[in-house]
This record gives structure tokens, sequence and C-alpha cells, in this order.
């Protein structure tokens, strides 16, 4: 979800970032700052090997140990395709609530964003649920699975079709 096109955006997520680094007790290196930027100019969560493509002077085990501070202080997020690569993107209080696309096949992960009817129907149904459970939801995350074009070319027409009746 590329929301930091401009200069003036992106110098407030630096500000941003640099503020959350700075509490807890973090500094905001100039790696830290180019992964940053590597995820925040991308439409759709990266992997390791993403961001060092889209990246190349960035050391891999630098990536790795930098988003690990990162996810600690909030500013990134994990996510879990059932693939052998993690991805990771901008935390939410940066880009913006919304929810992601995952191809069970190759793995490839979009970002969605629906519209505001539709998230508070998701909100309320969530919250009778959790009610009903006596659980306090603090937010959530939905994912939709399936199979991406690429990979539904590729497995043939009848691929995508529903055995159920």
């Amino acid at each position: 979800m590329n929301v930091h096109n401009t200069r003036t955006e992106l110098k407030l997520l630096h500000a941003q970032i640099a503020t959350m680094l700075s509490q807890s007790n973090y500094r905001y290196t100039d790696s830290r700052r180019r992964l940053v930027e590597t995820l925040s100019h991308s439409d759709h969560p990266l992997t390791l090997p993403g961001i060092i493509a889209a990246e190349p002077s960035l050391a891999p085990s630098s990536v790795y140990r930098n988003l690990e501070v990162l996810e600690k202080t909030g500013i990134t997020c994990r996510i879990s395709a059932g693939n052998e690569h993690t991805h990771f993107e901008l935390s939410e209080s940066l880009l913006g609530h919304h929810h992601h696309m995952i191809c069970v096949t190759c793995g490839a992960i979009q970002d969605i964003s629906l519209d505001p009817e539709t998230e508070h129907l998701i909100e309320r149904s969530l919250s009778a649920a959790a009610s009903h459970a006596n659980f306090t939801p603090t937010h959530h995350n939905l994912d939709l699975c399936g199979r991406c074009v690429d990979c539904t070319r590729k497995s043939g027409p009848h691929a995508s079709r529903s055995t159920t009746g």
C-alpha cells in the first residue's frame, strides 16, 4: 500500500518513525531509513529477498536485524503467507487500516482496502462475536486466501471452481 509518494509525506513518515524509535531508545540509522523508504515505496508487502532486490545497497543480515527492531517498536509487521518467506510491511499505524489477499500457491500478497460500510459491518460482527465469548478485541486482520491470476492461469481453467455443490 504505497501511501508515501511525495517528499512531504516521506519527510513526515521519517519524523514519525524517528520519534517512535527514540521513545524505545533506538536510533534512526541510515540503514533503517533506507529500509523504511523501500517498504514505503512498495505497493505490497515484501519478503527479505524482495527488500534486497528493491534496495541492493542493504546487507541481508542488516535488513533482518533492523526488521526485528522495527517490528519490536511497532513500525513494521510480519505477514506469513504459508510459504518459505515471511513478508514485511509498515504497520497499520503508518499505512492505515487494510487487509490482504494471499496467494496460497506462490505466496504473493496484495493489500486491499474495503469500503467504510463493509469495514463497519465486519467490525460490528467481530465485536458481537467477541462480546459473546467475553473477549476484548484490540484490532482485526482479514486475510483473503486463494490463487492470484498468474497461478490460476498456470493451474488451468477448472482450478478455481468449487467442488462443493
